[in-house]
């Protein structure tokens, strides 16, 4: 009787959770091929990885996983490779290279509960059952709105198999029973027919044999309705056992001799395939070596041919070439030409620019000079209400001297690209009130009030240090030409491009007119120098706007008019939220 139970047990392995995990395997094959593709993802390695996935061809995988693992930029995307490593190993049966990679995949993965039941079944096949129990109960906690690509039924089964090898008999007949209805709900013949037997062998291991025949003699029933020579053969197999242990010979002998025709058959069937895999690799054989005598033929009529088409090619290439050295000449006169008149512009642009500057520092170096004598005076005569007056206009100048200077870098580095940009959502009242918080004494000096009316939120796609420089300019010319007590207002509108956010800038200052509006705007002139301007600076500011503004693909407008004020509308491309 011993021999009996040894026999069965083995039976009971093969079914237990190779064929389940066999189908459970091919659908998760399936899902992660289609989970892969909808990535979209542009990466060969990871793609070669995929298809040999998908394939089973596990050393392939293998291979190809490392490269990518090594080259693979987005590593959101490293848990599917972990995943295709840890189930090649695991079909090759290196269970333990199987669970290194699978420790390395989190409980986000949308496999994750595949790598919990491979991890069970892999704990199953080394023996460690109360691991393998841990494993499988605690697919219960997943959420159940979470798909799982392979059956419940396959889960409780393994559990109950477990338990078997474990000695627990009572829990592992009621995980098998359970399984065996869901199984029957489901129409599985092929894990109804594991489930029986294993089942079977749960009795039978308890000498209870009146109630492990009849799951047997269902295993073999359901057998016949199946094209799986192999179950047949076990099947068969397993009634033969039960026969001899009845001391029905007769019926045993039938058996036996039915499992020996199964198992014929199956040898018939390797060997079929194997003379049909031979006669395939001769027919590739032939078919090659067709190809290469075509391909010696195809040479040789190439080599002719090309003979022909290089004589053809070098009389052609000689006319091109005369033709095309003529053709360089001309450019070239005409590159030098363009270049020559470029450095011209340059030179002149250079020369207006160091004039400009030049004048502008040498004025605020004299006006400050003149203005320290008068200090020194005023300090020696103790006339204090003076020195203070005194000491807030050399304050104005050095200020004023600072954003030329300023300006003067920020322009000079936009000139040779060397200007850092960053396009990013930027929220324009907090930088409003950012810059307002930065010129509050410049405006509690000349007592102006400044309002920040731009609405919240306003978020607008621009470079944020771009901006500022933008902003900071536009509101020093502002202060320049308001005077005290004036009023400067920041506001927003959409109008009718609802696709752009307009920053307007306002101030009652001294103005300007038409004329020096349009210099302004235009983009004819570098430079150009105020008028009614008591105060230093120059028109570098302003350019410096336009240019930053042109780059944050935003408008620039003007609308002033003489002593009443000057409005600056800025257009933005307002952020899609």
């Amino acid at each position: 009787m011993f021999q009996k139970k040894t026999f069965f047990l083995i039976t009971c392995l093969f079914f237990s959770y190779s064929i389940l995990s066999q189908v459970q395997s091919n659908q998760a094959i399936i899902e992660l091929e289609k989970k892969i593709d909808s990535l979209n993802v542009a990466d060969k390695n990871l793609e070669k990885t995929k298809k040999w996935f998908v394939l089973q061809e596990w050393d392939s995988v293998l291979i190809n996983s490392s490269k990518a693992k090594m080259a693979l930029k987005n590593r959101e995307l490293l848990p599917y490779l972990y995943y295709m490593r840890g189930f090649s190993f695991m079909k090759k049966k290196m269970f333990d290279e199987a669970k290194k990679n699978y420790m390395n995949i989190n409980k986000t993965f949308p496999f994750y509960a595949n790598v919990v039941r491979n991890l069970g079944g892999m704990a199953l096949e080394k023996n460690e059952f109360k691991k393998a129990i841990g494993y499988f109960e605690s697919l219960n906690e997943f959420p159940k709105t979470r798909p799982l690509n392979f059956k419940q039924s396959t889960v409780i089964h393994d559990i109950g198999i477990s338990h078997f090898h474990l000695k627990n008999f009572k829990k592992a007949e009621n995980y098998l029973n359970k399984s065996i209805e869901l199984q029957k709900k489901e129409n599985d013949t092929i894990f109804l027919i594991g489930s029986f037997m294993d089942l079977a062998n749960v009795y039978y291991e308890q000498w209870k044999d009146d109630l492990a025949v009849p799951y047997f003699e269902k295993a073999y029933k359901l057998s016949l309705l199946t094209n799986d020579h192999e179950i047949k053969r076990k099947a068969a197999l397993n009634m033969s056992v039960v026969e001899e242990n009845r001391k029905d010979l007769t019926k045993a002998l039938a058996y036996r001799k039915e499992h020996e025709n199964w198992k014929d058959s199956i040898n018939n069937q390797q060997k079929i395939w194997n003379v049909a895999q031979f006669e395939k690799k001769l027919a590739v054989n032939e078919k090659e070596k067709e190809i290469r005598i075509l391909e010696t033929e195809n040479r040789l009529k190439s080599s002719q041919r090309e003979k022909l088409i290089i004589s053809l090619i070098s009389a052609v290439l000689l006319l091109i070439l005369g033709s095309y050295l003529y053709l360089q000449k001309s450019k070239s006169h005409k590159i030098i030409t363009e270049q020559k008149q470029e450095l011209g512009l340059l030179n002149k642009t250079k020369d207006k620019l160091f004039s400009i500057v030049s004048h502008d520092l040498r004025s605020s170096v004299n006006l400050m000079a003149k203005s320290n004598a008068k200090l020194i005076k005023n300090i020696n005569k103790k006339n204090y209400e003076e020195v203070e007056n005194i000491a807030n206009k050399n304050a104005s100048v050095a200020t004023s001297t600072y954003n030329l200077l300023e300006n003067l870098l920020h322009w000079s580095t936009l000139q040779t690209q060397q200007l850092y940009f960053q396009i990013e959502p930027i929220e324009l009242h907090n930088v409003i009130q950012q810059i307002e918080f930065n010129y509050k004494p410049l405006f509690e000096n000349k007592n102006l009030t400044f309002i920040n009316n731009v609405e919240q939120p306003s978020f607008v796609n621009a470079d944020l240090d771009s901006l500022k420089i933008i902003l900071r300019n536009i509101l020093d010319n502002a202060i320049k030409f308001t005077g005290e007590k004036g009023k400067i207002e920041c506001s927003s509108f959409v109008f009718e491009d609802k696709n752009k956010i307009y920053l307007k800038i306002s101030d009652n200052g001294i103005g300007m007119n038409e004329t020096t509006v349009d210099k302004l705007i235009s983009n004819k002139t570098l430079l150009n120098k105020k008028i009614n301007q008591k105060e230093i600076g120059t028109g570098l500011g302003i350019e410096l706007c336009k240019s930053l503004i042109t780059k944050n693909n935003a408008t620039f407008h003007i609308e002033s008019k003489l002593n009443h004020g000057t409005t600056i509308i800025i257009g933005l491309q307002k952020t899609a939220l």
